[in-house]
């Protein structure tokens, strides 16, 4: 991205980039855009990196509460919230602190929260072969609070059930009631 973009884009909208508090703009701008984009760069093999391990049972884990930071891809604006990732292992368990870096590198892209759950859990899926996973997100969008309907208080919650979540109603119910 070039800062030349950027002043452009600050005159479209009317505005001075010349004026004081908007002489550093582009480049804070860039850089906080390829933060924001980062998830781009991001590997999901270099992420795991071997960090997966034998397990003897087969119990469900879950892995709450992860906060997400992602931008829209129809508005360029954020989203963000919570994503909760559960799965039933299949012999292996994965590091614990993969499981938020996995959600990151999907979050940290122009995204629809439908497609990163899905991203999420086909992930998860790939590298573990678990007999179930499931990823919940609840996501807050800044596109309908600051435009559109303008509805401050709404939540979109979506999920990806894989396997044994998809197919079996008690384990679904049992993660869900484990959710609330």
């Amino acid at each position: 991205m070039e800062e030349k973009s950027v002043i452009e884009m600050i005159e479209c909208i009317g505005e001075d980039p010349e004026r004081e508090g908007l002489k550093k703009t582009p480049q804070r701008f860039i850089k906080s855009w390829t933060h924001m984009a980062s998830g781009y760069k991001k590997d999901l093999k270099a992420i795991v990196n071997d960090a997966l391990f034998s397990a003897e049972d087969s119990n469900m884990i879950i892995v709450k509460d992860i906060d997400f930071f992602s931008t829209c891809e129809h508005h360029l604006l954020p989203f963000f919230g919570k994503v909760h990732v559960a799965y039933i292992p299949n012999k292996k368990i994965i590091g614990l602190s993969k499981i938020p870096r996995i959600v990151e590198m999907y979050a940290r892209r122009l995204q629809v929260q439908e497609r990163m759950c899905s991203q999420i859990a086909n992930a998860i899926n790939k590298v573990l072969k678990p007999k179930g996973v499931a990823v919940v997100a609840e996501g807050i969008h800044s596109c309908m609070i600051i435009r559109g309907v303008q509805k401050v208080n709404s939540k979109t919650i979506t999920s990806t059930m894989l396997g044994a979540f998809k197919d079996r109603a008690q384990t679904r119910n049992e993660l869900l009631s484990l959710l609330k």
